[in-house]
């Protein structure tokens, strides 16, 4: 008997937890659990896979290739966020979704001072001070530094310290996908208990969402449209003429983590079973996907970028406020940087608007517009960084000469 394939087990999990969340929602409590359970556990292997990646990665590229690699990556993940940007950018100025927003819902939120000060010190605090601290935190940017930085130097030590250097870092690499492996296999489970509670916690206040998305309804429209540019349109694109690749194709490979990654809104929390299903299916090297997928994770969030820009501009035309063309561009440039820093956990974006929002002169007390809808929108944008991250692994596998899964 065949197998049922594990994404229709997690597509049919969402569906069940939809149902459940909606007309069982007093009973959520009793399958909560696993859904914290799952999520728990896939954050355990973040930082050990993240490390042990990332450093493998680097040591066994070699200091002689590493730069190519390093500057294909990085300049795809910047060129590729600026593409969503402004597809989010024409969205919101041809549909003008706060126009005629009523202000009285806006609300306080949490973290807004300290987002408002992360950004002026982004790129300093990406070096850590104790860097256990930073692993204690799950502070990414600074751990990415240290795991860079480990792999570069183990590069340049003596033969037989090298070795022993590389050897253990693969072997914990192979620990961390071993464990992985048996993760992944209660997904389904992780998924449906996420998803009930989800959606219980919403059924009570149905009447209040659906009075404050009728009036979002275009703000979620110019969102998930700028979304859907970039990733049916640009990254198909990038695919098709940069890696030679049947999007589709490759589409077909990504759906249990993309399917994840919509369920959780969490692409750290997804990232191992997008290395997975990069290595497996699409058949990219581990020299290219651990060193391009855990930092794609880290800063690369095309999805974000555009949601902030979108944010930006619906708060900015319900304030009645016209942002000139150079204002414009700095929320372009902002979005671009806080995207980078923003952490791969849910709502994580949210919170990085705040510091669009100080760069352009808007009133922070503005993201309380937004609030009641970010959740759902946060579930899109998800998928759409997951799913660049891995257009990112499979073209640049191209370019350095792999023959891919695809390409028998």
């Amino acid at each position: 008997m065949k197998k049922f394939p594990l994404h229709w087990q997690i597509l049919t999990a969402l569906i069940l937890g939809i149902l459940y969340g909606l007309y069982l929602t007093e009973y959520v409590s009793y399958i909560s659990w696993m859904g914290v359970i799952f999520m728990r556990a896939l954050k355990m292997l973040i930082i050990p896979l993240i490390v042990t990646s990332i450093a493998s990665g680097i040591a066994n590229i070699g200091s002689g290739s590493l730069g190519k690699l390093g500057l294909k990556t990085i300049s795809y993940y910047i060129i590729t966020s600026i593409f969503a940007i402004l597809a989010g950018l024409l969205m919101v100025n041809i549909l003008r979704p706060g126009v005629g927003a009523d202000m009285g819902f806006t609300e306080p939120i949490e973290g807004l001072a300290s987002a408002k000060e992360s950004f002026g010190s982004t790129l300093i605090s990406i070096i850590p001070e104790n860097i256990f601290v930073a692993f204690v935190n799950s502070t990414m940017l600074p751990i990415i530094f240290f795991s860079i930085l480990a792999g570069i130097f183990i590069t340049k030590i003596s033969g037989k310290h090298k070795d022993f250097c590389v050897t253990a870092l693969n072997a914990g690499f192979e620990l961390m996908m071993k464990i992985t492996h048996l993760i992944i296999k209660f997904t389904p489970l992780g998924v449906f208990g996420i998803v009930a509670l989800t959606v219980s916690r919403q059924a009570s206040d149905t009447a209040a969402l659906l009075n404050i998305a009728s009036r979002l309804g275009l703000y979620m429209i110019a969102v998930m449209s700028g979304l859907g540019i970039h990733a049916i349109i640009v990254l198909p694109l990038i695919l098709r003429l940069f890696g030679k690749i049947n999007p589709y194709t490759h589409f077909k490979a990504l759906r249990t983590p993309l399917i994840t990654a919509f369920s959780t809104s969490s692409s750290s929390a997804t990232l191992p079973l997008t290395l997975e299903t990069v290595e497996e299916k699409s058949g990219v090297s581990n020299r290219v996907s651990s060193l391009v997928l855990p930092l794609g994770a880290t800063i690369n969030m095309d999805g974000t970028a555009l949601y902030e820009c979108v944010a930006a501009m619906f708060i900015a035309q319900a304030y009645g406020i016209e942002l000139t063309f150079v204002q414009q561009a700095i929320v372009v440039a902002t979005a671009l940087l806080a995207s980078i820093g923003a952490a791969g956990i849910p709502m994580a974006g949210f919170v990085m608007i705040s510091i669009i929002l100080s760069a352009v002169g808007l009133p922070l007390e503005g993201v309380g517009l937004i609030l009641a809808v970010d959740r759902i929108l946060d579930m899109f944008r998800t998928s759409v960084n997951v799913w660049s991250d891995s257009c990112g692994a499979v073209v640049i596998a191209k370019s350095e000469g792999e023959t891919l899964n695809y390409d028998k």
